[in-house]
């Protein structure tokens, strides 16, 4: 049985994921910077904790006004996609723009030529019948963009938490690097249960990879 959490009502386990390892990714390349560039007895705590929270904070807000601009952007091409489709000029010419926009040749799955080519057709007369829908802001759009901020803003927490606890910056950062470290292997390893591949191989390239991106970062100035 296939079950999905509340929370992929509004976005699927691809963004999601996404979303939060992109969260913890911006908090690493903090607390990690902070480690490499910053002396031991000059380490201030509270303006890195301050920097954490801020900087994922804000992205927060500009990655959930980013996605509810991308949701009514593909609202309205697939609105113009099927207007185009009664406008054709031809049933081949609509069958040949279904086929490119919804290419069953790159699903897992393969389809059989016959097969597809009675999607496509089903599709082209349910389009001749349909109403066009509201292309404009929906309420799940609001929901979506709240939990996109939630979730980066959130993966800030388990890196300040250390610098908030123990006494010792050092000490303080070394923890929360590996805790943010090891919390890219878990999204990871969550991810993979959603793919084919065994979610410790996804566990450890979502944390490598995370990784990688975060010492480009701070090897730009990011």
């Amino acid at each position: 049985m296939i079950r999905r959490l509340v929370i992929h009502r509004y976005l699927d386990p691809g963004e999601t994921l996404g979303e939060v390892l992109g969260g913890l990714i911006m908090a690493l390349t903090f607390t990690l910077g902070a480690r490499l560039f910053t002396a031991l007895g000059e380490l201030e705590t509270h303006d890195l904790v301050v920097a954490v929270v801020g900087c994922n904070a804000a992205w927060g807000i500009i990655d959930a006004t980013l996605f509810v601009l991308n949701s009514i952007f593909y609202r309205s091409r697939h609105a113009r996609f099927f207007r185009a489709l009664k406008n054709a000029r031809s049933e081949a010419e609509a069958l040949a723009a279904v086929e490119e926009e919804f290419d069953l040749e790159e699903e897992p799955l393969a389809v059989h030529p016959d097969d597809r080519a009675r999607v496509y057709k089903s599709l082209l007369a349910m389009s001749a019948r349909a109403t066009p829908a509201r292309k404009g802001l929906r309420r799940q759009d609001f929901v979506a963009a709240v939990i996109v901020f939630l979730l980066v803003s959130a993966t800030a927490v388990p890196g300040v938490i250390p610098l908030l606890l123990l006494d010792d910056p050092n000490f303080a950062l070394h923890v929360s690097n590996w805790v943010l470290i090891l919390l890219l292997f878990v999204v990871g390893y969550w991810w993979g249960r959603y793919t084919d591949a065994p979610s410790w191989r996804v566990g450890l390239t979502a944390m490598m990879l995370g990784i990688f991106m975060v010492l480009v970062a701070v090897a730009l100035g990011g």
